[in-house]
């Protein structure tokens, strides 16, 4: 058996996070003494720290050495794991089954299976060993039909998507945004909690936008009243003449003032080809994805005193996309596309 321990950065973190979250005291101390070993303390400065006997220090050291970290994590260490090891599979089963929102509950559920209190610090690094994190839950449309979805993504929208790069048209997503003059209140580090100034008043500012696919360029037009379809034909007129080279496709969900037969028929008169989403789909919108950049940048946790300070900080947002923005952008702007096919949803 080798004299001298040697310890990698990983084996060192590990030790470090186990001497205080998990769950068996006698692993806590196991843990603690292997990670002042590896800070350089000899054996009796260990004792002293520890108030354990040589023969324990030694002990552990000899247990690290047949058996790295998992032997020290094993109690009785021919075999027999600590008490809680035998629930795991039960106690994922239950979080599985039915979730919980805090420590405190996940605390109780434990203890109700398996008769262990734990602290909440134990409970946490409990929940991580066994993958259990605390998760956003997030919203699905509660009329989407999922394989519409699916099929409209594998025959039209991937291969629109695929002629797009290869240079075939331009592609567009084309969406509204609608931008009221109120707090949107965001999350910030600081020392005390910040209170941000409500504008009075419901001023909007309505933008409507055609997102490029492959350049990520965005074409907009705006207002301070609402979005129509002479809107819609407005930002048709404006994208022919910027795109002359290649015939246009664009993108759009099913609003009223989008699927009629007035901005068809102005689309066909233009050359321009109208593609529409499955309904509730805004996850296969690619411009959702900007409006919530724009929010999070220009908006959240800010007050504005005038509604034109308001919109410029918009407008600047959308011009800094292809310049200040870009590498952001481009990032979050991947046509890669949210599935729920596989979605855990619950009932």
């Amino acid at each position: 058996m080798p004299k001298y321990i040697i310890f990698t950065e990983d084996e060192i973190s590990v030790l470090k996070k186990e001497k205080t979250y998990n769950p068996s005291p006698k692993v806590r101390q196991r843990c603690e003494v292997l990670y002042l070993k590896s800070q350089g303390y000899k054996n009796k400065e260990i004792e002293k720290i520890i108030g354990s006997s040589p023969g324990t220090i030694t002990n552990y050291l000899n247990l690290y050495r047949k058996g790295g970290i998992e032997a020290l994590r094993t109690l009785n260490y021919k075999g027999q794991k600590s008490r809680l090891h035998r629930f795991d599979e039960q106690i994922k089963a239950s979080f599985v089954k039915k979730p919980v929102g805090t420590l405190k509950e996940a605390k109780a559920r434990i203890k109700e299976i398996t008769d262990v209190d734990l602290s909440l610090t134990q409970v946490k690094y409990h929940l991580d060993r066994l993958g259990l994190k605390r998760r956003k839950v997030k919203q699905i449309p509660d009329k989407l039909d999922v394989e519409k979805q699916e099929t409209f993504k594998k025959e039209q929208l991937e291969p629109l998507i695929e002629q797009a790069q290869n240079g075939k048209f331009h592609l567009f997503f084309v969406d509204a945004a609608h931008f009221v003059l109120q707090p949107f209140l965001g999350y910030l580090y600081c020392l005390v909690t910040i209170f941000v100034k409500s504008s009075a008043g419901r001023k909007r500012y309505n933008v409507l936008g055609a997102l490029n696919a492959i350049s990520k360029d965005i074409t907009t037009i705006t207002n301070f009243t609402y979005i129509n379809s002479h809107s819609i034909c407005a930002l048709m007129d404006k994208l022919k003449s910027k795109y002359v080279d290649l015939p246009i496709y664009l993108i759009m969900d099913n609003a009223r003032y989008q699927k009629n037969k007035f901005v068809q028929a102005y689309a066909d008169q233009l050359g321009i080809t109208l593609v529409y989403l499955p309904a509730y789909s805004p996850n296969l919108n690619l411009i959702e994805r900007l409006w919530k950049f724009v929010k999070k940048k220009a908006l959240y946790s800010i007050y504005y005193e005038n509604f034109s300070d308001f919109t410029d900080a918009i407008d600047q947002c959308i011009e800094n996309t292809n310049g200040k923005y870009k590498e952001e952008i481009n990032s979050l702007l991947t046509l890669n596309f949210q599935s729920f096919k596989n979605a855990n949803i619950k009932p």
